[in-house]
């Protein structure tokens, strides 16, 4: 099982596996609560991976469910290990919950597949241009919020491409993100460059505007992937409303559909740094 950086996933993950053995068993939320001595409200978090649980408890419930299998008890013990562990992102403070999930989503995936229109997109953002964007679009922002936001991007590019377990990553970005001068000139010029030279890394493809009309009109999306153990494949969606995680088999079916469409729309990466290549010459 591949190390995974924050207690979202395992604890989502466990809770689904403790759900479908409690149910397997004929026991109810009286039964898991009896058992562990708490709230039928605890139980209930923890299947629904809202909480974490100590080694102790987790034992318990496999005696009351009869989870005797050696390999599935190591397996689901090494989940509540995990779910127990503090987030890098910890050491810079608090975040939104929201967030929190987005970060363990992207510390813990094996492959992601990345579609943004409006703006380049974090992972692949230079300091100069994440500090821009986070004053542009944050409501208000003040210096100290700045900082926090900036450094936070920079440790996550850090975390997720550089290492021993760096994700599959593709990338596709909107002709248009790249005429929007976030921060001014030179800023979009050392971004531009910055995307020219890590294109290979993160299979960098840009979808030119005179393509017209194109699957990814709706808007950005993350389609994330994970070792089997772990967790199912999400689709991660943002928006002013809020953020979405779409996991049933017909939105990853589209959404993968519609990646699929963009890859063939968008220019391959060798002909991607040509076209930032020659943005960067017209920039002087």
């Amino acid at each position: 099982m591949p190390k995974v950086i924050g207690p979202t996933i395992p604890r989502w993950r466990l809770g689904e596996e403790l759900e479908k053995f409690r149910k397997r068993a004929g026991k109810t939320f009286d039964d898991a609560m009896t058992a562990l001595g708490c709230s039928e409200s605890k139980v209930r978090k923890i299947e629904a991976g809202d909480v974490g649980m100590n080694r102790g408890e987790l034992i318990l419930l496999f005696d009351l469910y009869g989870i005797d299998d050696a390999a599935v008890r190591e397996q689901l013990l090494e989940l509540q290990k995990l779910g127990k562990q503090r987030s890098w992102w910890s050491q810079y403070g608090s975040v939104p919950a929201q967030f929190g999930t987005f970060l363990s989503f992207e510390s813990a995936a094996t492959a992601m597949r990345i579609y943004e229109p409006l703006m380049i997109h974090g992972l692949v953002q230079t300091e100069s241009y994440a500090r821009a964007l986070t004053e542009s679009i944050d409501v208000d922002p003040t210096p100290e919020h700045v900082d926090h936001q900036t450094r936070i991007r920079m440790a996550r590019q850090e975390r997720v491409l550089s290492g021993d377990e760096i994700p599959k990553v593709w990338t596709i970005l909107d002709e248009c993100a790249l005429d929007r001068p976030v921060g001014g000139a030179e800023v979009m010029k050392e971004q531009l460059n910055h995307l020219a030279d890590i294109a290979k890394q993160v299979n960098l493809q840009i979808l030119p505007r005179s393509h017209g009309g194109h699957a990814g009109l709706y808007g950005a999306f993350t389609l994330f992937g994970f070792d089997e153990n772990i967790h199912s494949p999400v689709v991660y969606v943002e928006s002013q409303a809020g953020n979405l995680y779409l996991e049933k088999e017909a939105d990853l079916q589209r959404c993968g559909a519609a990646y699929e469409q963009l890859q063939a729309a968008a220019l391959s990466t060798r002909e991607s740094v040509k076209l930032l290549r020659s943005l960067i010459e017209k920039m002087g």
